[in-house]
């Protein structure tokens, strides 16, 4: 498409066919006809007919209805008073659906997921001070005179509470032309931040990265900056410069946070540098909150946006900087109808739109870390902690020379720094990734194993909740007294730990201690929020935790983090299984000395001389990410080669096994592809569907995207229960 023939595009049509994105799982956009006196443009968003019903959808760039007769279109039914989506966003929203091979329309459909904001927020009622005063004036009604005397126009409760009276002192100087009614628009979400409000607190090397990055931001333009610095090291303060830059130069910032919903801590270091806090965006905010920050958004009012991966197809007007922090989290990476990576599709919008774009992580991802390498991101590195702080002292406790008492699971020599840490009234943390009670129940006479009756996987123990629960489908049953099978009381048996277990057993060696379990299924975010602050205040003593305790946060108190289970993450076939765990137990280990206290961190392990286990104890993480990169390259795993997982699901198991056998003899004969499987998924059955996979693999040049498309076109169609999930690039292989 030539640059006139876009500029044609983005102009005005009016009385003819145009091309509409809906957000369905359509391949294309439909064709509407637009009535006259009604004028759009690419990106308007509008409401047109579609079978019965009227749905929400997006003016595409092209022509419509070339091959259909304009009298049997239908047409546009509404424009929506609302900016359109620029053309960046739209060549964003096509790139993003080529790549993932994915419906266009539900691509779109993540760009428009507030539809109660496509009309303007309604006028809200205000106050303006007249020329009028009342005949009698009382000390509030002074105060109310002094608050209003700028010119500027109020609402009744905030005048309210600027003067410190109550509303009905202002009713009565409205009553009397003290005051007229005006309507103005909505007050903003948040105010604006200030990029000058608090003074720079950098030092040594985080004001060297500071400038380095400012570098690459001032000159404007894409790049792709990787700051890589341990735990505590101020890379939040290094990108906060870059996020002022952006500021002061008008133009928006999106921040991306892998738990947005739980990083309260954030946003207070946010508002303490700039004066107020971002707008939020993830799946917990009100609806009509969404709906406000949707809104301001897209008109510009919104300048910073705090956010999950979602928050990454909001329709920005001025987009400038985006920064991806904790950049190698696996939460980036969303599994649910469009399957994509938040921090990739990062880069490609960054990319697209011209503007830099900064990764975050102390432990960056195997594949930034070569683009890194390679010259392709400008790395950025913060090698020490910020002010006083030291990283902890770590090292291993090989389970095989210490075990737990019978019964137990930690070593006698975890107890015993717990209980030193607990003695200075300093805080201990116990990490295990794993949440309930126990991950099986057995009978002990029959061997019977609880199993969910919809997926092939145990039924894990929630003692607090008396519930066995499958964490894949949620089912939930109470806990029973007696076998199912024989019918035997008293002989279930808990096998392994979870944390609600890890919990006991600390309630049993410290009664004295107060004690908290950080588990997402045991609160809600707002629970898990209040708790977090209690941590950071000191009020408590032991926090047993899942990895949610990874996520970013800064406990003053804690000086001692022990790891129950080092080698939970390796064992299994995943390729990425060393990786994460590496940078799973830095993190967390890295939530110990932050604030300068003298720390210590034990790993738990029954394979110490494992290369992850060494590399972290020994502070060495480039000889882990040297031999971690050399392996990759050695069997072309990303990103030195490519991935792309297929997962074929179906009501009965022949008709799972027949269609992915059916894809695998439809695929073409490429050089340099090559197709495992089909085989039973290592999760076989969920939600009582039987499941197959088929894993391509390809060099890095291969056109993955074309070999599939080509497969799936030539394969058996999909009929009855059979459905087919496709994941470029996957990060799960289960």
């Amino acid at each position: 498409m030539t640059e006139d023939s876009t500029d044609l595009f983005d102009g005005l049509f009016s009385r003819r066919a145009v091309p509409v994105l809906v957000p369905m799982p359509a391949m294309k956009p439909y064709s509407y006809v637009v009535p006259e006196g009604m004028a759009v443009q690419a990106g308007s968003i509008v409401q047109v007919p579609l079978g019965p019903r009227q749905v929400v959808g997006v003016v595409w760039d092209g022509s419509g209805g070339d091959d259909v007769d304009p009298k049997k279109l239908k047409a546009i039914t509404q424009v929506f008073d609302c900016p359109p989506l620029t053309r960046e966003m739209r060549a964003f929203l096509d790139w993003v659906s080529a790549y993932t091979v994915s419906p266009p329309g539900l691509v779109a459909r993540m760009a428009l997921r507030a539809p109660a904001a496509f009309d303007p927020e309604p006028m809200v009622e205000g106050l303006r001070l007249t020329e009028l005063r009342p005949e009698r004036n009382t000390p509030a009604r002074q105060r109310v005179i002094a608050a209003a005397d700028n010119g500027f126009a109020w609402t009744r409760s905030g005048l309210a509470h600027a003067a410190g009276t109550s509303s009905s002192v202002i009713d009565g100087l409205t009553a009397q032309g003290v005051f007229e009614t005006i309507f103005m628009s909505p007050p903003p979400v948040v105010a604006v931040p200030d990029p000058d409000y608090a003074e720079h607190r950098l030092e040594g090397p985080q004001k060297q990265a500071a400038l380095d990055l400012l570098e690459s931001v001032e000159v404007g333009g894409f790049s792709v900056a990787l700051i890589d610095g341990i735990t505590g090291s101020g890379k939040t303060e290094v990108y906060f410069e870059a996020i002022a830059a952006t500021l002061k130069a008008g133009r928006q910032v999106l921040i991306l946070l892998p738990e947005i919903a739980l990083t309260a801590s954030f946003m207070e270091r946010f508002q303490d540098r700039f004066g107020t806090k971002p707008a939020e965006w993830h799946s917990d905010l009100a609806p009509r909150m969404r709906e406000k920050v949707w809104r301001q958004v897209t008109e510009g009012g919104v300048r910073v946006v705090a956010g999950a991966r979602s928050a990454l197809f909001l329709p920005f007007e001025n987009l400038g900087l985006i920064v991806v922090d904790e950049e190698h989290d696996p939460a980036y990476k969303q599994e649910d109808r469009v399957f994509y990576n938040a921090r990739d599709m990062a880069v490609v919008r960054a990319r697209i739109a011209d503007f830099p774009i900064v990764l975050v992580s102390a432990t960056p991802s195997v594949e930034s870390r070569v683009n890194g390498d390679l010259g392709r991101y400008k790395p950025i590195h913060l090698p020490t902690r910020f002010g006083d702080a030291a990283l902890p002292d770590l090292g291993l406790i090989d389970m095989r020379k210490h075990p737990p008492e019978r019964g137990g699971f930690l070593s006698p020599v975890m107890l015993r720094h717990v209980g030193k840490a607990v003695e200075r009234g300093e805080q201990a943390l116990l990490f295990l990734n794993r949440r309930g009670y126990a991950p099986l129940t057995l009978c002990r006479v029959c061997g019977h194993r609880f199993q969910c009756p919809d997926c092939s996987s145990w039924l894990v123990e929630h003692r607090f909740r008396n519930q066995i629960q499958c964490h894949h489908c949620g089912h939930a049953e109470r806990t029973p007294d007696s076998c199912p099978e024989c019918g035997t009381f008293d002989h279930l048996v808990a096998c392994g730990p979870g944390v609600e277990r890890i919990a006991e057993e600390v309630d049993r060696h410290f009664p004295d201690a107060r004690t908290i379990v950080l588990s997402s299924d045991l609160m809600g975010v707002k629970r898990l929020r209040l708790e977090l602050e209690a941590i950071a205040k000191g009020e408590a003593d032991i926090v047993v935790g899942t990895q949610l305790v990874a996520k970013g946060h800064n406990f003053p108190m804690m000086t001692f983090v022990g790891i129950v289970d080092a080698d939970i993450g390796l064992a299994n076939g995943d390729p990425r299984a060393a990786e994460r765990t590496f940078q799973l137990l830095s993190q967390v280990t890295g939530r110990a000395g932050r604030t300068g206290l003298k720390s210590l961190g034990l790993l738990q392990t029954y394979q110490p001389q494992h290369p992850v286990m060494q590399a972290i104890v020994s502070g060495d993480s480039a000889a882990f990410y040297e031999r971690e990169i050399g392996e990759r390259e050695k069997a072309l795993l990303p990103p030195f080669g490519r991935l792309a997982s297929i997962i074929v699901s179906a009501d009965t198991r022949a008709d799972a096994e027949s269609h992915a056998r059916g894809l695998r003899q439809a695929a073409p004969k490429v050089g340099g592809i090559s197709i495992l499987g089909p085989a039973e998924a290592p999760l076989a059955l969920i939600r009582g569907r039987h499941r197959f996979r088929l894993l391509v693999h390809g060099r890095r040049n291969s056109d993955m995207q074309a070999f599939v498309k080509t497969m799936m076109a030539n394969g058996p169609k999909m009929r009855g229960s059979v459905s087919v999930q496709l994941d470029i690039d996957p990060q799960s292989f289960l």
